[in-house]
């Protein structure tokens, strides 16, 4: 968003919503607000679909100054209701359909959720700001949290999306967050509405939902189940810490210039085999004892999925430059926190995958295909 723009003060939140809060990012973003005291209230909605998870939020759901509700962001009413009853300052707009294989799979979920959902978020959150007084008008902010997708496939040599690197999304999922994107965008331009968009790399960390692909190759390697790689395994990703990613997010919210864009990622640009292959060697040392010994031999190359992107890489100099945050973890010191989590949150892992319909999902996504052919 290149136009002529308020330069926002560093703010303090008073009163924030929060929506799919109670999934991966959202959640680990909740527990940093309140950790560190950065806001009096967090209104967290969230419908609870199959990653959203209150499991992740157990720590907290006495605190008095935050209160789930469940939720769709389709709801307009009980939105509206919302943003009122709590006095709203600040947006976090995190709620969305996530997953590429699923989006290939059922992309009308897609398309309701992060198209429709956004539009209806942004129709109320418009009309709420616009019955604001001129104090708190200049003071509202929504955040829209997007992702590396929207911009498509990088050739090997290619130079790093920027902010300004034009869209080209290759999957149902990316064409949707796309979508919501742009919408976002013309509220800015079109109604002067306060708001701003991150677009990340992938995140790992802590309550992920155990389906992407860290958490799968823990859990699988643990177990001495096969690890499944697709194609060749050196599609390229930028991994961030979900702990940065939301480090990054309360400081474009501080921070950020209303309409701009902002760019967060790990700084990173490994290849899928070699994360696969450091989570091995890291269970390797923390389980001595382990059968599956050692566990990158668990490793097996599957047939790819369709339209699966080459390469994804994040420039930020933007944020760094004009915010002053960059990425505190490394590779090495993010991907050895995350494991040991998932070792020490046995509870939480056997709650999700003992669901009938998480077996039906990983059956369906990883044990039906073939060999790949690399």
């Amino acid at each position: 968003m290149d136009y002529n723009r308020r330069k926002s003060p560093n703010k303090r939140m008073k009163n924030i919503l929060v929506t799919g809060g109670a999934g991966f990012i959202g959640s680990n973003f909740i527990h940093r607000i309140l950790a560190e005291c950065q806001a009096d209230h967090i209104s967290n909605i969230d419908a609870l679909t199959y990653a959203g998870n209150l499991d992740n939020l157990l720590e907290i759901q006495n605190n008095p100054h935050y209160h789930f509700y469940q939720c769709d962001i389709c709801e307009a009413e009980r939105i509206s209701d919302l943003l009122r009853q709590y006095s709203v300052d600040s947006v976090v707009h995190f709620a969305a359909e996530s997953h590429v294989d699923r989006s290939i799979k059922s992309p009308m979920q897609f398309i309701q959720t992060n198209i429709v959902g956004t539009a209806n978020l942004l129709r109320n959150c418009l009309a709420y700001w616009e019955n604001l007084d001129s104090r708190k008008q200049k003071d509202f902010r929504f955040l829209h949290i997007s992702t590396d997708e929207v911009f498509g496939s990088l050739k090997k040599d290619g130079t790093p999306f920027s902010e300004c690197t034009p869209y080209a999304p290759n999957s149902p999922y990316a064409a949707s967050k796309a979508a919501s994107d742009h919408l976002v965008r013309a509220y800015f331009h079109t109604y002067q509405f306060p708001a701003l968009i991150t677009n990340c790399s992938n995140n790992y960390g802590p309550y992920q939902f155990p389906e992407k692909l860290i958490p799968v190759v823990i859990l699988n390697a643990k177990q001495g189940q096969p690890i499944p790689v697709y194609g060749d395994g050196l599609q390229i990703r930028d991994w961030l810490y979900v702990n940065d990613h939301c480090q990054a997010l309360l400081a474009v919210l501080k921070k950020g210039r209303v309409g701009e864009t902002y760019n967060i990622g790990g700084n990173n640009q490994p290849t899928n085999l070699e994360i696969i292959e450091k989570i091995c060697a890291i269970l390797d040392t923390l389980l001595p004892k382990s059968p599956f010994k050692p566990h990158k031999q668990l490793i097996k190359f599957v047939e790819d999925r369709p339209g699966h992107d080459r390469r994804y890489a994040m420039d930020i100099t933007k944020i760094k430059t004009e915010i002053g945050w960059q990425p505190r973890e490394d590779l090495d010191s993010g991907l050895e926190k995350t494991v040991r989590w998932y070792l020490e949150n046995q509870k939480w892992v056997e709650k999700i995958t003992q669901k009938t319909d998480y077996h039906h999902w990983i059956k369906s996504n990883y044990s039906q295909r073939g060999a790949s052919s690399r």
